[in-house]
């Protein structure tokens, strides 16, 4: 299982040796300058090949429609990178202009359909109430505790277990979540910022979608758009996913529950090929991101180049997440995550 993070490696010589998780915070502080230039030069060898390739999947609409589903799922790494860049301008760590960077993000919020303001508040309190048990059900995967969930009603237990099932997790839920729930954000609509920001995506949406389907029919809308959307939607669920849920992740009652102690010990350092940290804007280096958020995600990997125990706490590998993907509930007295059948084996 992958590394836990309790104790941190020893640093290179002439590094501090860093325990405390607030130490980490005022050094990745160096780290959080975004270069401009470099910002605008990932968003165009992001967003050119993401309009290139829906145009050839449009063209190719003429010749296989097999080419063309092929095309767009290939195009639906574009548009996750694409999300990973308004997930930056959210944090104001794309752009040094905060203005710039909330209006870059709210175009992109078209294309991932995604209301800009409306995800950056969710997410805000994620990153606030990451791995604290009094403050869960906004922007993070549910998660019940070991007690809590013996305590449900059968069809409530029932309910919980579908809801945690890969097949719903990964595979309806997606959809379900970019397609239907971001129209309707319940829970923000009292508030005129979060409604105007979830109508006016819907709006631009709409008639985006509208001109595609004067011009072209429904064939691109089912073979382009939705093909690589989907994609996207399921991979950038999974990858949120695996940022938080594994065994030795952190969960801690509101009244124990420290910031920068749940984004050290509660994030994970997802480990992956080269290709696909590109795609995913190295935001498998999800310690250090949620221990200062405010830091490019181009330049996360300069801090794993500058300090060894970031570079090698909470590793996760691709396979070591497929079995986290099992695990379901969290044992409070062990400060484990379980699946269904270890806390079955507990009761007997």
């Amino acid at each position: 299982m992958m590394m836990a993070m309790s104790n941190l490696s020893p640093a290179p010589q002439g590094q501090p040796v860093i325990h405390d998780a607030k130490d980490w915070v005022r050094i990745l502080a160096e780290y959080r300058e975004p270069n401009d230039l470099r910002s605008w030069t990932e968003l165009a060898i992001t967003l050119g090949p993401f309009i290139l390739l829906w145009a050839a999947a449009w063209w190719s609409l003429s010749y296989s429609y097999w080419l063309t589903v092929a095309l767009s799922l290939f195009n639906a790494a574009f548009l996750l990178r694409l999300f990973a860049i308004q997930h930056d301008c959210g944090h104001g760590a794309f752009l040094k202009s905060r203005v710039a960077s909330d209006w870059l993000g709210r175009v992109l919020g078209v294309l991932t359909l995604t209301p800009y303001d409306v995800w950056r508040r969710a997410h805000s309190i994620h990153h606030n109430a990451c791995g604290n048990l009094g403050r869960r059900g906004i922007g993070d995967i549910t998660t019940l505790t070991v007690a809590e969930y013996r305590g449900l009603s059968p069809m409530k237990g029932f309910l919980y277990r579908l809801y945690r099932h890969p097949v719903v997790l990964f595979g309806l839920g997606p959809g379900y979540l970019f397609l239907l729930q971001n129209r309707l954000p319940l829970g923000f609509m009292k508030v005129g910022k979060y409604w105007f920001s979830a109508m006016g995506t819907n709006a631009v949406l709409l008639a985006a979608l509208s001109v595609i389907v004067y011009f072209g029919g429904l064939m691109p809308i089912l073979l382009i758009f939705l093909p690589s959307t989907l994609l996207a939607a399921t991979a950038g669920v999974w990858l949120f996913y695996v940022q938080h849920q594994f065994e030795n992740t952190h969960w801690e009652s509101d009244a124990d529950w420290q910031l920068h102690e749940a984004a050290l010990h509660g994030s994970s350092h997802y480990v992956m090929p080269p290709v696909l940290q590109w795609f995913t804007a190295n935001i498998g280096i999800h310690h250090v991101h949620h221990l200062y958020s405010r830091i490019p995600f181009y330049r996360l990997p300069e801090v794993l180049r500058d300090h060894a125990a970031l570079a090698e706490g909470n590793r996760m590998t691709i396979r070591e997440s497929l079995a986290n993907a099992r695990l379901h509930l969290w044992n409070e007295e062990t400060k484990t995550l379980l699946s269904f059948a270890n806390a079955r084996a507990l009761k007997e």
